[in-house]
Protein backbone atom coordinates (compact mmCIF):
# COMPACT_ATOMS: atom_id res chain seq x y z
CA UNK A 1 0.00 0.00 0.00
CA UNK A 2 1.36 3.59 -0.89
CA UNK A 3 -0.12 6.28 0.49
CA UNK A 4 1.40 10.02 -1.45
CA UNK A 5 1.84 13.47 1.17
CA UNK A 6 2.63 16.73 -0.28
CA UNK A 7 4.22 19.40 1.99
CA UNK A 8 3.95 22.93 0.77
CA UNK A 9 5.05 21.94 -2.70
CA UNK A 10 5.67 25.05 -4.50
CA UNK A 11 7.33 24.50 -8.51
CA UNK A 12 8.20 27.22 -10.58
CA UNK A 13 9.82 26.47 -13.72
CA UNK A 14 13.26 28.12 -14.46
CA UNK A 15 12.58 29.15 -17.92
CA UNK A 16 9.73 31.47 -17.70
CA UNK A 17 9.69 32.22 -14.57
CA UNK A 18 5.90 30.86 -14.27
CA UNK A 19 5.36 30.10 -10.36
CA UNK A 20 3.07 26.55 -11.42
CA UNK A 21 2.07 25.31 -7.75
CA UNK A 22 2.26 27.51 -4.28
CA UNK A 23 2.28 25.71 -1.55
CA UNK A 24 0.16 22.79 -2.46
CA UNK A 25 -0.77 20.24 0.69
CA UNK A 26 -2.82 17.35 -0.02
CA UNK A 27 -2.38 13.79 1.19
CA UNK A 28 -4.26 10.06 -0.75
CA UNK A 29 -4.36 7.42 1.25
CA UNK A 30 -3.61 4.34 -0.93
CA UNK A 31 -6.38 2.83 -2.61
CA UNK A 32 -8.57 6.42 -2.78
CA UNK A 33 -9.51 7.69 -6.47
CA UNK A 34 -8.80 10.82 -6.56
CA UNK A 35 -9.63 13.21 -9.61
CA UNK A 36 -7.84 16.50 -10.44
CA UNK A 37 -9.94 19.07 -12.07
CA UNK A 38 -9.51 22.88 -12.97
CA UNK A 39 -9.01 24.94 -16.11
CA UNK A 40 -5.98 24.06 -18.60
CA UNK A 41 -2.96 25.89 -16.48
CA UNK A 42 -3.95 25.56 -13.71
CA UNK A 43 -1.00 23.04 -12.11
CA UNK A 44 -2.62 19.68 -12.55
CA UNK A 45 -0.40 18.28 -14.15
CA UNK A 46 2.49 19.96 -12.82
CA UNK A 47 1.44 18.15 -9.56
CA UNK A 48 1.44 14.66 -10.90
CA UNK A 49 4.70 14.64 -12.34
CA UNK A 50 6.01 15.47 -9.06
CA UNK A 51 4.80 12.05 -7.90
CA UNK A 52 7.24 9.99 -10.25
CA UNK A 53 10.01 12.76 -10.19
CA UNK A 54 9.88 13.82 -13.93
CA UNK A 55 9.89 17.24 -11.64
CA UNK A 56 11.12 18.05 -8.69
CA UNK A 57 9.77 20.73 -6.24
CA UNK A 58 11.38 24.24 -5.90
CA UNK A 59 9.96 24.57 -2.76
CA UNK A 60 8.40 21.86 -0.37
CA UNK A 61 9.09 17.81 0.15
CA UNK A 62 6.81 14.86 -2.00
CA UNK A 63 6.16 11.79 -0.02
CA UNK A 64 5.32 8.37 -1.68
CA UNK A 65 5.20 5.43 0.37
CA UNK A 66 6.42 7.20 3.27
CA UNK A 67 10.06 8.09 1.55
CA UNK A 68 10.68 11.16 0.03
CA UNK A 69 10.86 11.51 -3.42
CA UNK A 70 14.02 13.33 -3.29
CA UNK A 71 16.00 10.57 -2.28
CA UNK A 72 14.83 8.35 -4.95
CA UNK A 73 15.76 8.09 -8.45
CA UNK A 74 13.43 8.29 -11.25
CA UNK A 75 13.42 4.83 -12.22
CA UNK A 76 12.51 4.28 -8.39
CA UNK A 77 9.61 5.79 -8.46
CA UNK A 78 8.51 4.64 -11.49
CA UNK A 79 8.44 1.23 -9.69
CA UNK A 80 5.76 2.84 -7.49
CA UNK A 81 3.65 5.71 -10.12
CA UNK A 82 2.85 4.76 -13.16
CA UNK A 83 1.97 8.05 -15.31
CA UNK A 84 -0.17 7.83 -18.57
CA UNK A 85 0.46 10.85 -20.41
CA UNK A 86 -2.23 12.64 -22.24
CA UNK A 87 -0.79 12.75 -25.33
CA UNK A 88 -0.07 8.40 -26.34
CA UNK A 89 2.85 9.77 -29.01
CA UNK A 90 4.85 10.84 -26.37
CA UNK A 91 5.19 7.59 -24.52
CA UNK A 92 4.15 4.77 -27.33
CA UNK A 93 7.89 4.04 -29.57
CA UNK A 94 7.98 -0.05 -30.06
CA UNK A 95 7.23 -1.90 -33.35
CA UNK A 96 4.12 -3.84 -32.18
CA UNK A 97 1.47 -3.40 -29.27
CA UNK A 98 3.54 -6.41 -26.83
CA UNK A 99 6.38 -5.59 -27.41
CA UNK A 100 4.95 -2.01 -25.98
CA UNK A 101 2.82 -3.57 -23.49
CA UNK A 102 5.76 -5.52 -22.33
CA UNK A 103 8.60 -2.96 -22.18
CA UNK A 104 7.93 -1.23 -18.66
CA UNK A 105 6.71 -4.52 -16.45
CA UNK A 106 10.66 -6.15 -17.95
CA UNK A 107 12.10 -2.74 -17.30
CA UNK A 108 11.44 -3.71 -13.53
CA UNK A 109 12.91 -7.01 -13.77
CA UNK A 110 9.87 -8.85 -14.86
CA UNK A 111 10.46 -12.03 -17.19
CA UNK A 112 8.64 -15.68 -18.33
CA UNK A 113 5.08 -16.44 -16.99
CA UNK A 114 5.00 -13.59 -15.46
CA UNK A 115 5.72 -11.00 -17.79
CA UNK A 116 3.86 -12.37 -19.97
CA UNK A 117 0.79 -12.65 -17.49
CA UNK A 118 1.04 -8.79 -16.93
CA UNK A 119 0.95 -8.03 -20.86
CA UNK A 120 -2.01 -10.48 -21.58
CA UNK A 121 -4.01 -8.94 -18.88
CA UNK A 122 -3.69 -5.50 -19.42
CA UNK A 123 -4.23 -5.62 -23.03
CA UNK A 124 -7.58 -7.78 -22.73
CA UNK A 125 -8.43 -4.83 -19.84
CA UNK A 126 -8.24 -2.18 -22.84
CA UNK A 127 -9.92 -4.29 -25.11
CA UNK A 128 -7.11 -4.57 -27.70
CA UNK A 129 -6.92 -8.68 -28.17
CA UNK A 130 -5.67 -9.88 -31.39
CA UNK A 131 -3.89 -6.73 -32.36
CA UNK A 132 -0.78 -8.14 -29.84
CA UNK A 133 1.51 -7.87 -33.22
CA UNK A 134 -0.17 -4.59 -34.92
CA UNK A 135 2.65 -1.50 -35.13
CA UNK A 136 1.02 0.71 -32.83
CA UNK A 137 0.76 3.45 -35.81
CA UNK A 138 -1.45 1.36 -37.61
CA UNK A 139 -3.88 2.26 -34.63
CA UNK A 140 -6.09 5.15 -34.58
CA UNK A 141 -5.23 7.50 -32.22
CA UNK A 142 -7.87 6.52 -29.97
CA UNK A 143 -6.26 3.02 -29.54
CA UNK A 144 -3.27 4.03 -29.15
CA UNK A 145 -4.40 5.85 -25.99
CA UNK A 146 -5.68 3.17 -24.75
CA UNK A 147 -2.58 1.15 -25.69
CA UNK A 148 -0.90 3.52 -23.53
CA UNK A 149 -2.94 2.92 -20.34
CA UNK A 150 -2.12 -0.47 -20.82
CA UNK A 151 1.84 -0.46 -21.42
CA UNK A 152 1.46 1.48 -18.07
CA UNK A 153 -1.22 -1.27 -16.41
CA UNK A 154 0.77 -4.01 -16.90
CA UNK A 155 3.82 -2.34 -14.27
CA UNK A 156 0.94 -3.22 -11.52
CA UNK A 157 2.15 -0.05 -9.48
CA UNK A 158 0.44 0.58 -6.33
CA UNK A 159 -0.61 4.44 -7.47
CA UNK A 160 -1.59 4.86 -11.40
CA UNK A 161 -1.84 8.41 -12.86
CA UNK A 162 -3.87 9.21 -15.69
CA UNK A 163 -3.89 12.38 -17.66
CA UNK A 164 -6.88 12.69 -19.53
CA UNK A 165 -8.13 9.75 -20.14
CA UNK A 166 -11.02 9.53 -21.89
CA UNK A 167 -10.31 12.42 -24.45
CA UNK A 168 -10.68 10.94 -27.77
CA UNK A 169 -12.57 7.70 -26.82
CA UNK A 170 -16.01 7.01 -27.50
CA UNK A 171 -18.50 5.55 -25.08
CA UNK A 172 -17.00 2.11 -25.40
CA UNK A 173 -13.57 3.34 -24.72
CA UNK A 174 -14.51 5.40 -21.82
CA UNK A 175 -15.97 2.72 -20.04
CA UNK A 176 -13.18 0.97 -20.31
CA UNK A 177 -11.38 3.18 -18.75
CA UNK A 178 -13.57 3.31 -15.74
CA UNK A 179 -13.47 -0.46 -15.70
CA UNK A 180 -9.80 -0.01 -15.34
CA UNK A 181 -9.78 2.88 -12.86
CA UNK A 182 -12.40 0.58 -10.57
CA UNK A 183 -10.37 -2.94 -10.76
CA UNK A 184 -7.12 -0.85 -10.21
CA UNK A 185 -8.81 0.75 -7.04
CA UNK A 186 -10.45 -2.92 -6.26
CA UNK A 187 -6.90 -4.27 -5.86
CA UNK A 188 -5.96 -1.57 -2.98
CA UNK A 189 -3.98 0.37 -5.62
CA UNK A 190 -4.48 4.51 -6.07
CA UNK A 191 -6.28 5.85 -9.08
CA UNK A 192 -5.15 9.88 -9.69
CA UNK A 193 -7.13 10.96 -12.84
CA UNK A 194 -6.82 14.87 -14.97
CA UNK A 195 -9.70 14.93 -16.08
CA UNK A 196 -12.31 17.69 -18.13
CA UNK A 197 -15.12 15.19 -18.15
CA UNK A 198 -17.32 15.74 -15.20
CA UNK A 199 -19.75 12.97 -15.78
CA UNK A 200 -17.01 10.62 -16.01
CA UNK A 201 -15.57 12.00 -12.56
CA UNK A 202 -18.68 12.28 -11.05
CA UNK A 203 -19.41 8.57 -11.99
CA UNK A 204 -16.02 6.94 -11.34
CA UNK A 205 -13.94 8.89 -8.50
CA UNK A 206 -14.97 8.95 -4.68
CA UNK A 207 -12.99 12.35 -4.19
CA UNK A 208 -12.53 15.19 -6.66
CA UNK A 209 -9.92 18.24 -6.13
CA UNK A 210 -10.30 21.66 -8.11
CA UNK A 211 -7.24 23.67 -8.67
CA UNK A 212 -7.30 27.38 -9.49
CA UNK A 213 -3.53 28.78 -10.45
CA UNK A 214 -1.70 26.33 -9.12
CA UNK A 215 -3.61 25.97 -5.53
CA UNK A 216 -6.41 23.66 -4.32
CA UNK A 217 -9.61 25.69 -3.84
CA UNK A 218 -12.15 22.42 -2.80
CA UNK A 219 -12.03 19.02 -1.97
CA UNK A 220 -14.22 16.78 -1.54
CA UNK A 221 -16.99 13.93 -2.32
CA UNK A 222 -18.29 14.53 -6.25
CA UNK A 223 -21.65 14.94 -4.14
CA UNK A 224 -19.99 17.85 -2.01
CA UNK A 225 -17.87 19.23 -4.92
CA UNK A 226 -21.00 19.49 -7.54
CA UNK A 227 -23.27 21.09 -5.05
CA UNK A 228 -25.04 24.37 -6.02
CA UNK A 229 -22.80 25.88 -3.05
CA UNK A 230 -19.78 25.11 -5.44
CA UNK A 231 -20.97 26.17 -8.69
CA UNK A 232 -19.01 29.93 -7.77
CA UNK A 233 -15.94 28.22 -6.96
CA UNK A 234 -16.13 25.34 -10.21
CA UNK A 235 -16.68 28.65 -12.53
CA UNK A 236 -13.73 30.10 -11.28
CA UNK A 237 -11.83 27.61 -13.16
CA UNK A 238 -14.19 27.38 -16.18
CA UNK A 239 -15.71 24.28 -15.01
CA UNK A 240 -19.62 23.20 -14.96
CA UNK A 241 -21.15 20.91 -12.75
CA UNK A 242 -22.11 17.32 -15.19
CA UNK A 243 -25.83 18.07 -16.23
CA UNK A 244 -26.92 15.66 -13.38
CA UNK A 245 -25.74 17.89 -10.89
CA UNK A 246 -27.33 20.98 -12.52
CA UNK A 247 -31.07 19.04 -13.17
CA UNK A 248 -30.99 17.83 -9.65
CA UNK A 249 -30.51 21.28 -8.17
CA UNK A 250 -33.32 23.05 -10.15
CA UNK A 251 -35.89 20.04 -9.47
CA UNK A 252 -34.76 20.55 -5.72
CA UNK A 253 -33.78 17.00 -5.63
CA UNK A 254 -30.24 18.17 -4.43
CA UNK A 255 -26.76 16.98 -5.07
CA UNK A 256 -27.14 14.45 -7.65
CA UNK A 257 -24.09 14.48 -9.73
CA UNK A 258 -24.39 11.38 -11.57
CA UNK A 259 -27.24 10.30 -14.04
CA UNK A 260 -28.15 6.79 -11.68
CA UNK A 261 -28.32 8.98 -8.33
CA UNK A 262 -30.44 12.06 -9.81
CA UNK A 263 -32.73 9.13 -11.33
CA UNK A 264 -32.92 7.60 -7.54
CA UNK A 265 -33.61 11.13 -6.27
CA UNK A 266 -36.39 12.14 -9.03
CA UNK A 267 -38.37 8.14 -8.10
CA UNK A 268 -37.61 8.54 -4.47
CA UNK A 269 -41.11 10.42 -3.83
CA UNK A 270 -42.72 8.05 -5.72
CA UNK A 271 -42.07 5.47 -3.41
CA UNK A 272 -42.68 6.84 -0.34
Amino acid sequence: MTELAIVGLAHVYAASGVRALDGIGLRIGAGERVALIGQNGSGKTTLVRHLNGLLRPTEGRVFVGGDDARALTVAQLAARVGLVFQDPDRQVFSGSVRSEVEFGPRNLSRSGPELAAAAREAISAVGLEGHEATNPYDLGQSRRKLLALASVLAMRTPVLVLDEPTTGQDARGVDRVRDVVRAVSAEGRTVIAISHDMRFVAETFERVIVMRAGRIILDGTPAETFAADAWDALRSTYLEPPLAARVGARRGVGSTPTDAGLIAALRAPERS
